[in-house]
């Protein structure tokens, strides 16, 4: 972090407005994730955000956000609008509402000479732009790319803007390395979360187990948010340090593991059902194989998503045809003619099948029907298979998903798989 003049005696930072700018997030051209980064960032510093906006490359409207938010919050952090072209205005706007001038900057004007000779390619003098800084600013070095960012005190330090570049592989280092450190330094306190992961309840019930807790905790607090077929609970802690933080959000994890919905719990900040079962698998060292119907991949898909996956997962078989079943999986034609394709016995087979086949510890398999044709009153639309096989038991889980679009059935079936396996490998290790 370069200073243009040494920042002290800063007032302590307790409010935050997040403002996003360009005229192709307005458009939907681009999708902001930097505010739902920044968001988070600031929360774990113990900073409140209160509101995000986005405005366009307007000169009066970005000066009168700016105003607004100065306004209403101690902190505003931008995004975008520090390029070298005419409508990229963020700094200039800026130093404006802080009654600043632009100067040169030598340091970053270096900076951006060499990024450019280091790739052969000619400066344009617009470039010059991006070198040009308000005066008395803390200058923020960007290291993958040619926008530095701006830390801008007003005369009495009590409201602050920190700019950041648009491109999220910029400001995201930019912040972790430069603006969290800065920050830390002028918060009274910390914010600290554990996410409590659950699969097979809903939040309209798990909103009734935990209803007096989440209304008496004050710190930590309970709060649930639904995902895409499960449920999170954050418990957050704010506290002097991270130390202190974590211990009273575990505190209140136990009490949570031992309520009603304790039984639903799949992990505390594991991500993901996948991610929670690759680290179940790599941790018992066992490896499985999928053989999917109507999932068509997806399943297989997931778990390939998460790093590390490559150690526990043998291989698929995409089973979508009859013949593929009977030639790949040994499942026999009189099973398909008597059961039919979705079916537990067919189910059964297909997990088998695979795990002995691809040489796996565990065998899971899907069969079903996804719509939204296909579905007959015995087996209607939404009616799924999961089939699990290891040396030690093979059973079959039968779900009724119907009323739902094609892509949830087959979404849902694969969670129902991957909590299927991770529940299996939770009770191996109790026994």
């Amino acid at each position: 972090m370069d200073h243009l003049r040494e920042n002290n005696g800063q007032n302590i930072i307790q409010t935050a407005e997040i403002l996003c700018i360009g005229t192709e997030l307005l458009l939907g051209d681009i999708v902001n994730t930097n505010a739902a980064f920044l968001s988070k960032e600031l929360a774990g510093l113990g900073i409140n955000v209160y509101r995000q906006s986005v405005v366009g490359d307007n000169p009066a409207r970005l000066t009168a956000a700016l105003k607004e938010a100065l306004e209403r919050a101690d902190l505003v952090i931008t995004s975008g609008g520090l390029g070298p072209t005419g409508d990229d205005l963020t700094k200039e706007m800026a130093a404006g509402v802080m009654g600043k001038k632009l100067v040169l900057h030598a340091e970053s004007y270096e900076r951006i000479k060499s990024y450019f000779a280091r790739r052969q390619v000619p400066m344009a003098e617009s470039n010059i732009k991006q070198a040009m800084m308000p005066e008395g600013a803390t200058v923020l070095k960007n290291d993958f790319g040619t926008a530095p960012g701006v830390i801008l005190c007003n005369e009495d330090r009590t409201k602050t803007i920190i700019m950041l570049p648009g491109p999220p592989r910029e400001l995201i280092p930019m912040f972790e390395n430069e603006v969290a450190p800065y920050l830390s330094r002028r918060t009274a306190s910390v914010l600290r979360s554990r996410n409590i992961h659950l699969f097979g309840i809903g939040e309209s019930m798990l909103e009734i187990h935990l209803h007096d807790l989440m209304e008496k905790s004050i710190n930590p607090t309970v709060a649930p948010y639904a995902k895409e077929g499960e449920v999170l609970v954050r418990v957050t802690a704010k506290g002097s340090s991270e130390r202190e933080c974590f211990a009273l959000c575990d505190q209140m994890v136990e009490v949570i593991r031992r309520s009603p919905v304790g039984e639903y719990i799949y992990g505390v900040d594991v991500g993901s059902l996948e991610a929670a079962l690759v680290t179940s698998l790599i941790e018992r060292n066992k490896t499985v194989a999928f053989a999917e119907s109507c999932t068509g991949g997806l399943l297989s898909k997931r778990i390939v998503d998460v790093s590390g996956a490559s150690s526990v997962f043998v291989g698929s078989i995409i089973c979508y045809a009859n013949s593929v079943k009977v030639n790949q999986l040994g499942v026999p034609p009189s099973v398909l003619e008597q059961y039919g394709a979705v079916s537990e016995e067919t189910a059964l087979l297909m997990a088998a099948g695979v795990r002995q086949r691809l040489g796996a510890d565990f065998g899971i398999s899907i069969t079903g029907i996804a719509g939204p044709a296909g579905g007959t009153p015995e087996k209607p639309v939404g009616l799924v298979y999961i089939g699990l096989s290891s040396e030690e038991e093979e059973r079959c889980l039968r779900l009724m998903l119907g009323g739902r679009e094609r892509a949830y059935i087959r979404l849902s079936a694969s969670s129902y798989a991957l909590n299927m396996l991770l529940s299996e490998l939770k009770k191996q290790n109790r026994t």
